[in-house]
């Protein structure tokens, strides 16, 4: 690895910010996928979770490339989830907080929301958005302000632009600079496994994990993964999602 290679990657890893995730429900297109992994990395996220229920796991064969996500698939864990309290629960025990986009009476600006504290933006999917069941579970709910004829952006979009309101935020906080969100010992951490997964070209340690309620507790993502532990993954006749680097 040259030197300004190295510092890109030291500089990417400093600017991460383990305390805001994505969770996105039942989305079936993969460029919007692929579009949502592009936005978190640019704002230094460095894991999403997708959960697909029932009635949607018909629409559950996506493929995501470098073309369409940018090569960021391998700088972001992606974890998969069948059952929705079961992805609530992870999220929750890792982020405190859910809120998800909905447009409702009791649903604040995303411009009034505080993006530094530890938070998990939940998002739904291309048809009918956030489940009941998703937002039964949720902390509370917001939506982007619009002054046009349409009452909703696309889920891409959307994420992008809530995210980089949260970037806004916390910039101001100095998380991207002179107040980092992980330690030196865990920017060390995550370089070490960065290199090794460069050096090795260890892509198979970087497909998407799915999570079940027999899974072991998720590593944060500063941690090595084990190369003799591949992913978990339940018997099924085919992926939930297949993500091709």
């Amino acid at each position: 690895m040259n030197e300004s290679r190295e510092q890109k990657i030291r500089s990417v890893i400093r600017q991460s910010q383990p305390d805001l995730t994505v969770v996105l429900e039942n989305i079936f297109d993969p460029l919007n996928i692929s579009a949502v992994l592009r936005s978190c990395d640019a704002v230094g996220i460095r894991e999403v979770f997708v959960v697909y229920t029932k009635p949607y796991l018909n629409k559950r064969g996506l493929v995501l490339g470098k073309r369409t996500s940018g090569g960021t698939f391998k700088w972001i864990d992606v974890y998969v989830f069948e059952n929705l309290e079961e992805c609530f629960k992870r999220v929750r025990q890792r982020y405190g907080r859910i809120l998800a986009t909905h447009l409702g009476e009791k649903s604040e600006s995303v411009y009034a929301l505080d993006f530094t504290q530890p938070t998990a933006l939940l998002f739904g999917n291309e048809d009918e958005g956030v489940s009941a069941e998703a937002l039964a579970l949720s902390d509370g709910n917001f939506n982007i302000p619009q002054s046009g004829f349409a009452e909703s952006l696309n889920i891409s979009v959307a994420c992008a632009v809530t995210l980089f309101e949260a970037k806004r935020q916390r910039a101001a906080k100095g998380f991207y600079d002179e107040n980092p969100k992980l330690n030196n010992a865990e920017q060390e951490q995550l370089f070490d496994r960065w290199q090794a997964m460069l050096k090795q070209k260890s892509w198979e340690l970087q497909q998407s994990t799915v999570v079940d309620e027999n899974s072991p507790e998720l590593l944060p993502v500063f941690v090595t993964r084990d190369p003799n532990v591949p992913p978990h993954k339940s018997v099924r006749t085919m992926p939930i999602t297949k993500f091709d680097l």
